[in-house]
């Protein structure tokens, strides 16, 4: 197989053990349609040179990469779903295909450790008498929900490969017998809170001692010799979910689903269900149909995320003193606003002013993008001023000038002059010499499944990713963790 020399096989989860995992075999499919495939994500990891036949050999078949992982595993984990403590979780129709080095990295000298894994690739002992399988709309819906959050700066997995697989699906909540994918995601990691929930219900600290040795060692190098290992990592577990709740805010995505088992130890979003993206400001708004209460609306995801960190510390305290967990849990407000004031700054383009004129910045954004009201879309306001005060002509000259020349936008345009644009020179792609940014809400992904599921036309869909992979040069905004 012509890997290149990027390729560095990794395979460390299977020396935690078979408390940890179950291995597994793919469905046998009729058909391996190559849909997508992200070469972009695979120079990463050195498997850019495969061929479609030897990608889909892989990422459709399932034929074990070399010198990795010989067969798939499927995860064992536990999880609060919409809080309610659920046992009977675990991989139900994914597995851990593949663990591999990221061939550049500035985490650790060896690059971070990245996980291939799947999402519909057949039943496991975990599928609670499900099928195992993932609807094609449901695959499309992830590879561009990880697009448009890659361009937008959030820590998320990468939709790393999308094969039509050729089966009739019989779903609830869409137009059924619906077609069949399977999807292969890169993430940093695929071990959630959830995993140490099972062994903490199973009252089995030594297992929860030896998964955070695991997880210390494999993603967080830095905290090798730290005195308390448990109070360690649950502080830095905290840092990264701050970002990544600071990320989705700013990015004004709603993730739908913040279950214990949908967040992972490094801080990345995955796992793409009914997730939308704000058409304009609104706390209240929910993904899920489902979410009959709001719990995980938008604007209770800080709230959600703390919430599912409480967890994570209930269950170091069996190998843990209880106090400096809540000395970290009580540092976590002061961790979220940091992560925000940056995750703002970063959404406008612009370099800090101080904290008190970050802060008040934040505030006057979020008053704006409120006031504005049904004219203001979410994303179009971060595309108009971009850049500051480097970008006020070109917002009040736009679309909607009306709206920013208003009493609304005073607060939020004068404190802008504290502050200087970073990377100015962003603002020159031609990108912004459009009159609207890209945006991915739920009519227009409607309307990319609709020739798709009409006639197989998938140039629609294509053209989409190519405009968001235009944004992303655009915004130039930093990788995600």
């Amino acid at each position: 197989m012509p890997v290149s020399s990027a390729y560095r096989p990794t395979p460390r989860l299977p020396a935690l053990g078979g408390e940890f995992y179950d291995p597994v075999a793919a469905a046998d499919f009729p058909q391996t349609i190559l849909r997508f495939r992200n070469d972009r994500a695979a120079a990463t990891v050195g498997l850019e040179t495969l061929t479609d036949a030897e990608w889909i050999a892989h990422f459709g078949r399932f034929q074990p990469l070399p010198d990795n992982l010989p067969q798939p595993l499927a995860l064992r984990y536990h999880g609060h779903q919409f809080r309610v403590y659920n046992p009977d979780l675990g991989d139900g129709r994914g597995f851990l295909f593949a663990q591999l080095r990221e061939a550049a990295s500035e985490d650790a000298a060896n690059g971070r450790l990245l996980d291939l894994a799947t999402k519909g690739s057949g039943q496991t002992p975990w599928s609670r008498g499900g099928d195992g399988r993932l609807t094609l709309k449901g695959g499309v819906r992830e590879v561009l929900a990880t697009a448009m959050l890659e361009a937008l700066g959030v820590p998320t997995s990468r939709s790393f490969s999308l094969v039509e697989t050729g089966e009739a699906l019989t779903r609830g909540d869409e137009p059924s017998p619906t077609r069949s994918a399977v999807l292969t995601r890169l993430s940093h990691s695929h071990i959630r809170f959830g995993s140490f929930q099972r062994h903490a219900f199973n009252e089995q600290p030594a297992l929860i001692t030896a998964l955070i040795e695991h997880v210390i060692e494999s993603y967080y190098p830095q905290l090798h010799n730290a005195a308390q290992p448990a109070v360690a990592l649950l502080g830095a577990v905290a840092e990264k979910a701050a970002t990544l709740t600071a990320r989705w805010m700013t990015a004004g995505f709603v993730h739908g689903v913040l279950n214990t088992d949908n967040m992972n130890i490094t801080g990345e979003s995955f796992d793409y269900g009914p997730y939308r993206f704000l058409p304009r400001n609104d706390p209240n708004f929910v993904a899920a149909y489902f979410d009959q209460s709001g719990l995980y609306s938008f604007g209770r995801q800080p709230e959600a995320v703390f919430w599912n960190l409480r967890q994570l510390a209930g269950t170091f305290t069996l190998v843990a003193e209880a106090d400096p967990l809540v000395e970290v849990l009580n540092g976590y407000s002061a961790l979220y606003r940091d992560a925000l004031r940056t995750a703002m700054l970063d959404r406008l383009g612009l370099k800090s002013a101080g904290d008190d004129a970050d802060v008040a910045l934040v505030n006057a954004a979020f008053k704006a993008l409120a006031e504005g009201g049904e004219g203001l879309r979410w994303e179009p306001f971060f595309f108009d001023w971009f850049g500051g005060t480097a970008s006020e002509a070109r917002a009040l000259a736009g679309p909607r000038q009306a709206l920013y020349a208003g009493e609304a936008f005073a607060e939020f345009r004068a404190r802008l002059a504290d502050f200087q644009a970073e990377r100015p020179e962003r603002l020159a792609h031609p990108y912004f010499a459009a009159p609207d940014p890209e945006e991915l809400l739920y009519d227009q992904i409607e309307a990319l499944w609709a020739p798709i599921t009409e006639a197989d036309d998938w140039s629609a869909f294509e053209a989409k990713l190519a405009a968001i992979e235009r944004a992303r040069v655009g915004w130039g905004v930093a990788a995600s963790a």
